[in-house]
């Protein structure tokens, strides 16, 4: 008898107990792993914040970390994409792939590189993840089949911990490979892992962001009106942002054929492009500039902001630097939503934590994990705001992805194909 029919024939308690065991464990190993990670990038942060003088080492950094890709072999600089094809392929995560990603997410946030956490988060769960069921294999009667599964729960322990987000932390990575279709036979292990990830991390002391809105207006149609023109028009910010981090990638690898030159030269542009601004404001995450969009009532932004916060990631993505896209592209809703919100006759506030959302679910293509963060992040309050920008963003954000390898199963205005 073979391994797969030895897993057929488990009862379905046996299941049932295994994938519980897993979710927990893997839950508070990967949830520790990702609170230190998650510590170490605010220590970065903080370091590059007080001592402006490191952003001058941003072509170094980039060639530090070419270099460790380089010895780490080819299959890691997929990155995200290659956790969202083992997903679909249910494949295991190669286990080099975790502390590559750590160490060189941590380099990009201490030298200034416009990157965030969440491409780490999903990369660091995927692959311990896998690792961590090596061991278990005969234990659990774990077999191939199960890898889609195995690397889910490690994501959602990752992202949970990271972003203190558990509720979206269990249904990210459902959406995530395939939009239109849910594996709901992970849902119960990618919900234990999740929770058991979220309390070992706030043990530890990684903090959770949460930025309540107390100005919600009343839900009306006069109000729901602008909500769905800002939610178009951060769809079509979103699709700027996508096209962005694709066609700079695309076209900086086909003229500079050499990783190292292309570093460096992304690095000397991003430390230009510092100078020319005058600010920090664009390195890094930008974490608190967003708090303080969604929070500070007397906040000022500019018109152009968004769009440099586009230029600084793309720069930063194509250059080889690592991190993600995702907490940019709060930065990015966020700014767009406080400037261009009240030209609609939204309160500031508001509009920018509604630009964050609409941003997450344009890029992302995943619905119910944005109404999950927004939830989480902003409170219950503005639930039919929310809802109804999020439906809108889905829609007219069209079949762009930040991630290459992400496939739209249904057509998103439910046309036949």
């Amino acid at each position: 008898m073979n391994e797969n029919q030895n897993t057929t024939n488990i009862h379905p308690a046996g299941s049932v107990i295994r994938w519980i065991i897993f979710g927990i464990l893997s839950g508070v190993i990967i949830g520790a792993v990702g609170a230190f990670f998650g510590l170490a990038v605010i220590k970065a942060t903080q370091f590059r914040e007080s001592h402006a003088w490191i952003i001058y080492s941003l072509p170094l950094i980039g060639l530090i970390i070419t270099t460790i890709y380089a010895k780490a072999g080819n299959n890691v600089h997929h990155g995200t994409d290659l956790v969202i094809e083992a997903i679909r392929n249910k494949e295991a995560m190669p286990p080099i792939m975790a502390p590559v990603i750590i160490v060189s997410t941590i380099l990009t946030h201490l030298a200034g590189g416009s990157a965030g956490r969440e491409g780490a988060a999903l990369q660091i769960g995927g692959s311990l993840g896998s690792t961590l069921a090596k061991p278990l294999k005969k234990v659990l009667h774990f077999t191939d089949k199960d890898h889609g599964r195995i690397v889910m729960c490690g994501m959602s322990a990752a992202f949970s911990s990271i972003f203190g987000t558990p509720l979206a932390a269990v249904i990210f990575p459902l959406e995530l490979s395939t939009v239109g279709i849910l594996p709901y036979s992970a849902l119960l292990p990618c919900t234990l892992s999740s929770l058991s990830a979220f309390m070992t991390a706030q043990w530890i002391g990684m903090p959770a962001e949460r930025m309540p809105l107390s100005n919600v207006p009343v839900f009306s149609i006069q109000k729901a009106g602008p909500v769905m023109i800002l939610a178009i028009l951060t769809a079509l910010i979103s699709i700027l942002f996508c096209q962005a981090i694709h066609v700079l990638d695309h076209y900086s690898r086909q003229y500079i054929k050499n990783e190292y030159t292309r570093t460096i030269l992304a690095g000397v542009i991003l430390i230009a492009l510092t100078l020319m601004t005058g600010t920090h404001e664009f390195n890094g995450t930008g974490a608190n500039f967003i708090e303080e969009a969604v929070m500070d009532p007397a906040f000022k932004t500019n018109w152009y902001t968004f769009l440099l916060k586009i230029l600084f990631t793309a720069i930063t993505i194509s250059g080889s630097f690592k991190g993600g896209e995702i907490v940019p592209s709060f930065f990015i809703g966020a700014m767009f939503g406080r400037f261009y919100g009240p030209l609609l006759g939204i309160d500031p506030q508001f509009a920018a934590a509604l630009g964050m959302g609409c941003m997450f679910c344009g890029i992302t293509n995943c619905p119910l994990s944005t109404l999950l963060i927004m939830f989480e992040l902003f409170g219950f309050e503005g639930n039919m705001y929310f809802i109804l920008a999020v439906a809108i963003t889905y829609l007219f954000s069209g079949n762009h992805s930040i991630y290459h390898t992400q496939i739209i199963h249904h057509h998103k205005a439910g046309i036949e194909e």
